[in-house]
């Protein structure tokens, strides 16, 4: 538990900042209003690549945020604090479907 207290605290102090907000919508309208892992468009927050708590200096740089969807984002902040790490077959598979989506000539067809 202390570990998430701890998290807050210290990104708490950036994102309430007015220079926050202006960089929050550079990132947004970079990442083309959509979460960068799975292309959803709800609930976008824009998160810090390499921790704010780890890489002050990195806070306030347009290239160290990314845009995440909430569950993207709850995921990666999970990982981040030790309560759970990625799977590479699942990723491996949510590789996969994201592609299929993205190109329809593949749809329907034995991929095997």
């Amino acid at each position: 538990m202390g570990l998430i207290k701890e998290y807050k605290r210290h990104s708490a102090r950036v994102t309430r900042s007015a220079r926050w907000k202006s960089l929050r919508l550079q990132a947004l309208e970079r990442d083309d209003w959509k979460c960068v892992q799975c292309g959803e468009r709800r609930r976008l927050e824009v998160d810090h690549i390499k921790p704010v708590r780890t890489h002050p200096e990195l806070s306030f740089s347009l290239a160290n945020l990314q845009c995440l969807c909430g569950p993207c984002h709850s995921r990666k902040t999970r990982i981040e604090i030790g309560l759970g790490r990625p799977d590479p077959k699942r990723d491996a598979w949510k590789k996969l479907v994201r592609d299929m989506q993205r190109t329809p000539s593949l749809k329907g067809k034995d991929l095997a």
